[in-house]
């Protein structure tokens, strides 16, 4: 019974003396919106990841989201690619290749950080800033792989096996590139980027190596691996594209055997009957002279 009646005690009431002072509603990019300004000084202002840049950290600190093709990406990746389509990157010559205006770039980087990607960037830039990416990771994507393994690949099917060893996050990562990189070839005829010149401008940014000579030459293997997943992947859209069930075919052959079948069918009782009416007639045309011959014959004999 003490026990109930100390509970009872420590039970918190209704709250009274309410005053409303400002509704605020809080925006993922730019923070608290409505905050009285008597109250700013004590809400920090905070990036829209949990860390105070998203270039140069891991992306476990970062917001992420989902691509068409069902990747889990940093959100920084998508909008800067969506931008790059939209401007009609794709189609650009030398795209990825050519650098942009170094002062835009760091206008640019600030904006991002506070989760804001400002209107009319260029092209170039836009490209720049995605290979940015991926190079100022603390960790390179493919870094996780065995070096040995990957200087050993020979063909595309040990590259494909090779990438399989990769985390989650950094698969996620390198499929996300292997598109976008495949993406740009499909125009390969209007932005002159072929596989190889794009996986020649990624390689660099995928792997991080201390020794300068063992970098070069692993850099290479990277720009092989790179081209082999690409042109893996234009296959096999090829392929995606143009497949079609070969049960489909068989029923519409089939199909149209029946229909030719019941057409040859039809023009041969057709046919037929022609033939029957045309003997019918014959025969009715020789009754009435045979009917004569006989009352004749009968007249003679009388």
């Amino acid at each position: 019974m003490a026990e109930e009646n100390e509970r009872q005690a420590m039970d918190i009431g209704r709250p009274t003396n309410i005053c409303h002072v400002a509704h605020v509603t809080y925006d993922r990019f730019v923070g608290f919106l409505g905050l009285p300004s008597e109250f700013e000084p004590d809400v920090p202002k905070k990036p829209p990841s949990a860390s105070a840049t998203v270039f140069g950290v891991s992306t476990e600190s970062m917001q992420l989201s989902y691509d068409s093709r069902g990747n889990c990406v940093p959100t920084i990746l998508t909008l800067l690619q969506s931008r790059l389509y939209d401007q009609g990157g794709l189609q650009v010559e030398g795209i990825f290749r050519i650098t942009g205006d170094n002062s835009e770039e760091e206008f640019i980087r600030e904006e991002l950080n506070k989760g804001v990607l400002p209107e009319g960037i260029d092209i170039h830039c836009l490209a720049g800033l995605i290979k940015a990416w991926f190079r100022e990771l603390p960790r390179g994507v493919l870094d996780s792989l065995p070096s040995q393994q990957v200087m050993q690949c020979e063909s595309e099917e040990d590259f494909v096996k090779v990438v399989r060893l990769l985390p989650q996050t950094e698969a996620s990562l390198l499929s996300w590139a292997i598109n976008l990189m495949a993406d740009f070839v499909e125009f390969e005829d209007v932005n002159k980027m072929t596989s190889r010149n794009l996986a020649l401008v990624f390689a660099p940014n995928m792997s991080q190596m201390a020794d300068p000579l063992t970098a070069l030459m692993y850099a290479v293997q990277v720009m092989n691996l790179l081209r082999n997943l690409t042109d893996k992947t234009l296959r096999e859209r090829k392929i995606a594209s143009s497949h079609v069930d070969p049960c489909d075919n068989k029923s519409e052959a089939e199909d149209d055997d029946v229909e030719e079948y019941s057409q040859e069918e039809e023009m041969y009782v057709l046919e037929e009957e022609d033939e029957e009416e045309e003997e019918k007639e014959d025969v009715d045309e020789h009754k009435p002279s045979s009917a004569v011959n006989a009352n004749n014959q009968k007249k003679q004999e009388a």
